[in-house]
């Protein structure tokens, strides 16, 4: 089976019976080594003490007392924040559960741990997935997007990597005389989609997004699979390129933008924004559906800002969908790439 995303940190988790990822030691000294949590040497002695008592004991019990002790009111966040996280991998028995329960509480914590906690859970649920557009398409769950026109089709690139191109040009005349921007960059299709396995933590392919049927088709992969993972619902996702008779009864926003447009049309108003992706989202089974969504698809709203960027926030599909018990998942459902 071949690998992929291995910075996720996935092969640090143990999958339990229900092949859910177990936040292990393991994992938890490797979010201990992020520059974020590693004490500076001006850090203080409580910092210090705690940092080495997690290295020698990464489950172990850490008190409100111990982070409230340190000088540098960053540091208190930083590890404030860690701490919410581990705890609630740990209470709930695993990333799939803690990550629902984060969301379901609308715990505050940097977007980077969330991202993280997504990969993970697509990592998991796309395991033996062989189709690379569909683990390229995966990555708008939790890399955000860079959307520019290439022979007039849209295409997405990895936002650092595009800003880390252009500080590199500004940076350069010699850079910016030579070329080599994100038109450089390559475009994933039939011929090249190999190379993905090795560079895939490089996150340096473009997705044709708007110009390849294909590219939409795998991102409605990403949710059914993200879907039934994570709530055990089955469901199928259909790309839509002309939406002239929606019936926006039930919607949800893929990001901000998305959400947006859906509510100015809900209402009647003008949308602000564009919008690059509509999908309409059907239940398997009615059963735990809100009476009035059954036997109608739910719309998906993927938008755009000004800025050309797409932020993707996957968590509304957890808190979107028009489930009666949204906290009671029905038996997992085979993952995309296990047959």
């Amino acid at each position: 089976m071949r690998e992929f995303w291995v910075a996720s940190g996935h092969h640090l988790t143990r999958l339990d019976d229900r092949g859910r990822m177990q936040a292990t030691d393991e994992l938890i000294l490797a979010w201990l080594a992020r520059p974020e949590i590693v004490p500076p040497p001006e850090a203080c002695a409580a910092e210090r003490a705690l940092h080495e008592k997690l290295l020698a004991a990464p489950q172990t019990t850490v008190s409100e007392a111990e982070v409230a002790a340190m000088e540098d009111a960053d540091a208190r966040e930083n590890w404030g924040f860690l701490m919410r996280l581990r705890d609630t991998l740990l209470a709930e028995g695993s990333i799939e559960a803690g990550y629902l329960a984060l969301v379901r509480e609308g715990a505050v914590l940097p977007v980077l741990f969330y991202n993280q906690l997504v990969q993970l859970i697509l990592r998991n649920a796309l395991d033996g997935c062989e189709d690379t557009r569909v683990l390229r398409a995966a990555e708008l769950f939790f890399r955000t997007q860079r959307a520019y026109l290439n022979d007039g089709s849209m295409m997405l690139a990895d936002e650092e990597l595009v800003a880390e191109i252009e500080a590199e040009k500004d940076a350069s005349p010699l850079a910016a005389m030579l070329g080599g921007g994100v038109e450089a960059l390559d475009v994933l299709g039939d011929s090249n989609g190999w190379t993905y396995w090795s560079r895939s933590d490089a996150h340096s392919m473009v997705l044709p997004f708007g110009g390849d049927p294909k590219a939409r088709a795998a991102l409605g992969q990403v949710i059914e699979a993200f879907i039934a993972h994570l709530l055990g619902r089955k469901v199928t996702l259909t790309a839509m390129t002309e939406a002239p008779d929606v019936d926006l009864r039930w919607f949800v926003g893929l990001d901000p933008v998305g959400t947006e447009i859906g509510n100015a049309l809900w209402n009647g108003a003008v949308p602000k924004g564009s919008l690059v992706g509509i999908f309409a989202l059907e239940f398997a089974s009615d059963e735990g559906v809100e009476p009035g969504a059954q036997g109608h698809p739910v719309y998906l709203l993927l938008g755009m800002g000004d800025d050309n960027v797409i932020r993707c926030k996957p968590q509304n599909l957890v808190m979107g969908l028009p489930l009666t018990h949204p906290g009671t998942a029905l038996p997992v459902a085979e993952p995309v790439g296990r047959h």
